[in-house]
């Protein structure tokens, strides 16, 4: 196994490529890209890269994250779809899935409708919602999103997190895992959260259902058993369903061996 790191110095952030780390680089074929979710950082997937080690893959600390946590937003979706772009192109990766949880489902999804994506053969979303409808709904959503951001700027982390985690998509968590998280979680920055949720806000991102129910490559959409919501969006919008059994929201870390079967199951498809 190896790991690269890339370093951003003290140049403009908005064109250097995100901090990532590649495993199994020497297998042949398809790179298999995984961008985590809020809060979280690339090392979140390191299980399941494992439990797909016959595929190269690129893990990456999205902005304001992990590695990445010096990267600023300033211009959305459109600025992280570029980012992206930018880091796939400095390792030379033209053939590639990508994979994406919720945050970074959002952006894998934004990412290969809207982006630089020639490359892209698979797309991976477990719990990304594909976007809201009606004006009102997004402003709405922004609205919320933006009082979240002005938590984090302002309040101890830890106390904003606590509430954070009492969200009915984190219905399914136990006391002692919200705690475990909440800790894991507090060595965030509040600050550059508050930047990534007010420039990557489900109140900013284009309504993509249109888009994606056109989506002519293999397409999957993972989904917790016990993340309801999701999989009624799931089911509204005829998206290619499959449900990871005795999981939540982040279904990943909830089951890890039964989602890298399906992940495993999705690239069979490639032969």
């Amino acid at each position: 196994m190896k790991r690269n790191f890339m370093t951003s110095g003290s140049v403009n952030l908005s064109t250097v490529p995100l901090m990532c780390q590649t495993f199994h680089p020497h297998q042949q074929g398809m790179w298999l890209v995984w961008l985590h979710g809020l809060l979280g950082k690339g090392d979140d997937w390191l299980p399941v890269v494992e439990a797909c080690n016959q595929y190269p893959s690129l893990v990456i600390d999205l902005p304001g994250h992990g590695r990445s946590a010096d990267v600023a937003l300033t211009r959305g979706f459109a600025e992280i779809s570029h980012l992206l772009s930018a880091t796939l192109s400095q390792y030379h990766i033209h053939d590639y899935c990508l994979v994406g949880y919720s945050l970074g489902g959002r952006i894998a999804m934004y990412h290969a409708i809207y982006g630089q994506s020639e490359g892209l053969r698979g797309l991976l979303v477990e719990g990304g919602n594909p976007g809201l409808f009606s004006r009102q709904e997004r402003e709405a959503r922004l609205q919320h999103d933006q009082c979240w951001a002005q938590r984090f700027r302002q309040e101890p982390l830890a106390s904003v997190l606590a509430d954070w985690y009492q969200q009915p998509v984190f219905a399914d968590l136990t006391v002692a895992q919200r705690q475990q998280l909440i800790q894991l979680r507090s060595q965030n920055s509040g600050d550059r959260l508050a930047n990534v949720l007010e420039n990557v806000s489900l109140g900013r991102q284009p309504w993509l259902i249109p888009d994606l129910q056109q989506i002519t490559f293999p397409f999957s959409y993972l989904c917790g058993e016990h993340d309801l919501k999701f999989q009624r969006i799931a089911q509204q919008y005829q998206l290619p369903l499959t449900t990871i059994p005795q999981a939540g929201h982040n279904a990943h870390d909830g089951n890890p061996a039964a989602f890298s079967s399906a992940v495993n199951h999705f690239l069979s498809l490639f032969g």
